[in-house]
C-alpha cells in the first residue's frame, strides 16, 4: 500500500481544539504522522489547500443492515464523509436470527430495513452476521449493537405477555452470547414489537450483562411527544439500576402540543448526569423524522407479528377500532397521526410495483388517489404491502434542533432508511450540520461539529483508534471545503450527494476521491473483544 500524504490543508484533529495548518502522512491503514512532513517522491499527494482534514464521521444511527449485505459500497454514507456505521438499532435488525423465525421476522424488520431474496438468511447470530458482512468487503466499518426485539424472539417468540423466570434467564443469556460475539451494546425500541413488550425490569436484567462489558445501552424510548418526560425517566432508572451507559436515539420532542416539556428533558439530562450516570444522545438535522408506516397502527395490532397485522387490517370492524384508538388516544402510546397530523405523513417507500404511485404521497393524498378516506386507504397500503411501508413525518421546529445540537451529550446521526424515496437525511445529514449549522447559522463553530462528528462518538462507543487524527490512529479522514459543504437533498428530490466532501478514507485507502466514488471497499467490521475490554479490534 502506497503511501499518502494529505498536505496544507487546515487540520481539525477531533478533540475540539482550534484548528492548524499540517500535513498528514499515511502509512498502510494508519497515520504515521502530522506536522512539517515533507514529501519523499513516492508518496500519493493530495493538496488539501483551502480544505479542512478531519477524522471520518461516525454515524451512531444507522440503519444499512440489509443494504450493507446487498450493496457493500453504502455510497450515500460515504459520500457524505462517513467512515465507521453502527448497525442494530431500534431493538430489531439483522441478528440473531433463529431459523424458525426467519419469515416472520422479514416481515417484522422490512418497514425499517427492506427485504431480500437475494441474500442467505442462515447466518443465525451476531457473529455469523458480522461474518456475512465481513465477506462481501464493506465500504464503511461497521460496528453492531445485538438488538432487543431479536433476543425477545429467540428466548419467547413475538407474543404480547411478560417472560416467565426461564425466559428472562435465557434472555439474559442470549444478551451475553452476543455481547462475546461481539457486539458493542444493547439497543431497544420501545414503539416497535416485540420490544414495545417488555417492562423496565426486563431491560435492566438484559442492560446487565451489557454493563459488565462496557458496552451501551441504545434506545428508541417508549414517547418522544406526550409522555416523553416519564419515558426519559424511565431510560435514567434502567442506567441507575443496571449501571449501563444510556444512549438515546434520535433525541427530540414531536409534536407542537409538547415543545414546552424541552425544558424538563434538558433537566432530566443534566440530573442523571450530576448523579453519576453516563447519558449521551445522537441527532440528525432535520425537522421530520423517518421510520416505517406501521407504527401509525395501535400497539395492539401488532400483537403476534405481522402476519396478525395483515389479518386485522382486513377486519373491518377492528378497522373502525383502529380509527377510534387514533383519534382518541391510548394512554402512553405515541401517536403518530395526532402530533403529526395525515397531511404531515409521506409515504417514502413499497415493496410491490402495485402501489409505487403512493410514494411521496401525504396520506391525505393517499386517500384523494385511491377514491377513500385516509385512513382506510392507509390500511390498505399496510395490507397489500405486508406492513413493508416507510414514511417521513414533520413534528419539529429549527428552533429545536439548534437546542439539542448545543448540548454537551449530543453527536450527529443519519438515521436514514435507505429503501425508496428516503429521508434526506440519508445522503446530507453530516454535511448539512457543516453547511448550515456551521457556515449559515453559526450555531456551532466548525471544531464543535467535527468534534460532535468524530471524537464524541468513538469515545461514547468506546471506538479504540478512531474519531481523531493523530500518530498512530486509524486512517479514516475526511477531507471537505468549508466553503461550499452543503446537503443537496430535499423531500422531494432526496437522492442526491451532497457538495463540497472532496476525499474520504477508509482505513488508509481513498474511497472517495474529488467527490467521486472509487470503488474501493476497505471497511472492516469492528468488534468488542470477547474477553470484555472495551476496546475494539479489526478482524
Amino acid at each position: 500500500m502506497k503511501k499518502k500524504l494529505i498536505r496544507g490543508g487546515l487540520v481539525v484533529d477531533g478533540t475540539g481544539r482550534k484548528g492548524f495548518k499540517a500535513n498528514v502522512l499515511v502509512e498502510g491503514n494508519r497515520i504515521a504522522e502530522i506536522g512539517e512532513v515533507m514529501a519523499s517522491g513516492d508518496e500519493d499527494i493530495v493538496d488539501a489547500a483551502g480544505l479542512v482534514v478531519a477524522p471520518g464521521f461516525i454515524d451512531t444511527h444507522s440503519h444499512s443492515d440489509l443494504k450493507i449485505l446487498e450493496d457493500p459500497e453504502v455510497r450515500p454514507k460515504v459520500i457524505q464523509g462517513i467512515t465507521t456505521e453502527i448497525l442494530g438499532q431500534d431493538g430489531i435488525s439483522m441478528a440473531p436470527l433463529p431459523a424458525e423465525y426467519i419469515s416472520p421476522w422479514r416481515k417484522n424488520l422490512a418497514g425499517l430495513d427492506g427485504d431480500s431474496d437475494g441474500i442467505d438468511w442462515n447466518y443465525r447470530d451476531t457473529a455469523g452476521y458480522l461474518k456475512s458482512i465481513e465477506a462481501v468487503r464493506p465500504g464503511p466499518n461497521e460496528c453492531y449493537l445485538v438488538p432487543h426485539g431479536n433476543i425477545r424472539m429467540e428466548a419467547m417468540g413475538l407474543e404480547n405477555r411478560q417472560p416467565t423466570e426461564k425466559e428472562l434467564q435465557k434472555m439474559i443469556e442470549i444478551t451475553r452470547r452476543e455481547m462475546e460475539n461481539g457486539a458493542i451494546g444493547l439497543s431497544t425500541g420501545l414503539i416497535y414489537m416485540p420490544c414495545a413488550y417488555a417492562d423496565t425490569s426486563e431491560i435492566i436484567e438484559m442492560c446487565k450483562v451489557v454493563a459488565e462489558f462496557g458496552g451501551r445501552f441504545v434506545i428508541h424510548q417508549r414517547s418522544e411527544a406526550d409522555t416523553i418526560v416519564s419515558s426519559m425517566e424511565e431510560v435514567i432508572q434502567i442506567g441507575r439500576e443496571s449501571g449501563v451507559k444510556i444512549h438515546y436515539s434520535h433525541f427530540k420532542v414531536c409534536g407542537r402540543k409538547n415543545w414546552d416539556k424541552i425544558g424538563d428533558m434538558i433537566r432530566l439530562l443534566e440530573e442523571a448526569e450530576k448523579e453519576g450516570i453516563d447519558v449521551s444522545f445522537d441527532q440528525y438535522p432535520y425537522v421530520a423524522g423517518s421510520t416505517m408506516l406501521g407504527v401509525i397502527l395501535p400497539p395492539w395490532v401488532h400483537d403476534g407479528g405481522t402476519d396478525k397485522v395483515i389479518e386485522r387490517l382486513r377486519d373491518k370492524e377492528l378497522r373502525k377500532k383502529m380509527i377510534h384508538d387514533i383519534e382518541h388516544g391510548i394512554p402512553g402510546w405515541d401517536n403518530f397521526i395526532d402530533f403529526a397530523g395525515l397531511d404531515q405523513i409521506f409515504i417514502t417507500s413499497v415493496k410491490t410495483e402495485k402501489n409505487q404511485d403512493a410514494v411521496g404521497l401525504s396520506l391525505i393524498e393517499l386517500g384523494k388517489l385511491r377514491g377513500m378516506d385516509p385512513y382506510n386507504a392507509t390500511f390498505d397500503l399496510l395490507m397489500e404491502e405486508e406492513n413493508a411501508v416507510g414514511m417521513v413525518d414533520f413534528y419539529g421546529t429549527e428552533d429545536h434542533v439548534r437546542t439539542f445540537l448545543k448540548r454537551p451529550e449530543m453527536n450527529a446521526c443519519t438515521d436514514g432508511l435507505l429503501g425508496g424515496k428516503p429521508h434526506p437525511r440519508v445522503y446530507g445529514a453530516f454535511p448539512r450540520i457543516l453547511g448550515k449549522y456551521v457556515r449559515e447559522d453559526k450555531a456551532l463553530t466548525l471544531e464543535e461539529a467535527v468534534f460532535k462528528m468524530t471524537k464524541k462518538p468513538a469515545e461514547t462507543f468506546n471506538l479504540a483508534g478512531r474519531g481523531e487524527l493523530k500518530a498512530g490512529a486509524c486512517a479514516d479522514i475526511t477531507i471537505f471545503n468549508p466553503d461550499t459543504v452543503i446537503d443537496r437533498g430535499t423531500f422531494t428530490d432526496p437522492a442526491q450527494y451532497p457538495a463540497g466532501i472532496e476525499y474520504v478514507m477508509v482505513n488508509g485507502e481513498y474511497e472517495v476521491r474529488k467527490g467521486v466514488h472509487t470503488g474501493v471497499r476497505n471497511g472492516a467490521v469492528l468488534r468488542k473483544k470477547a474477553s470484555g475490554a472495551v476496546e475494539l479490534s479489526v478482524k
